[in-house]
């Protein structure tokens, strides 16, 4: 319903003041009606798919999860070039692998395993683990493989910084940098996200808030 209310949309056809006032937007803006597309895809996606085998499936998840949020933000600064464009998705899927993480607790009590079976196969880890919640070793080495692998992400999204106005900049960088602070949560736990769900203090908000002016 939601997907042909959205192709209505796009054909002047308007279900309801939403459906006006968002094509409105799009069009001031110009932007990318493909990336509203992608992010009702993977909505859907989530619905039925609670594996994925690879990670390549999982990015495929993310480039239409996440990375359209990054786009659409960056169009509404008139900001596309190829460049940026590529360090935003680099946050963005940074961001989307981190909640996954941060969420393992959680979305195994719907059903959901985010995490590629390919790769849990690698590191000696089974389905079942997650539902008894068993942590040990190989999980450990699981996830922290997952973490380094998203921080080198986070890294190379942290070009995009230079390229953005200040104000986006400052938001931006809160969000890179609070990204960031929940995989170091997720070490000092020893990798252990299957009895806990690792998240900020209003401590760790502080310190971001000021790290992120003292440094602008």
């Amino acid at each position: 319903m939601y997907e042909e209310n959205l192709q209505k949309c796009f054909n002047g056809q308007f279900e309801n003041d939403f459906w006006f006032a968002l094509n409105n937007t799009i069009s001031q803006f110009k932007l990318t009606p493909k990336y509203f597309f992608d992010l009702l895809s993977a909505f859907k996606q989530d619905v039925v798919k609670t594996r994925y085998k690879t990670f390549d499936e999982v990015l495929n998840y993310c480039e239409r999860s996440a990375n359209p949020v990054g786009r659409i933000i960056l169009e509404f600064f008139n900001i596309n070039d190829e460049e940026s464009v590529r360090y935003s998705d680099a946050v963005c899927t940074a961001l989307q692998l981190t909640n996954f993480y941060q969420d393992v607790s959680i979305d195994i009590q719907k059903g959901r395993i985010y995490l590629p079976l390919g790769e849990l196969e690698k590191f000696g880890v089974a389905e079942f683990q997650f539902e008894l919640r068993e942590n040990n070793t190989n999980f450990e080495q699981l996830l922290k493989y997952q973490v380094d692998r998203t921080k080198q992400l986070f890294r190379e999204g942290r070009k995009l910084l230079p390229r953005l106005p200040k104000e986006l900049k400052r938001q931006i960088q809160m969000t890179i940098s609070g990204g960031e602070k929940i995989l170091e949560i997720i070490e000092e736990y020893n990798y252990d996200v299957l009895h806990s769900r690792p998240h900020l203090l209003k401590l760790d908000y502080i310190k971001l808030f000021f790290r992120t002016f003292l440094n602008d």
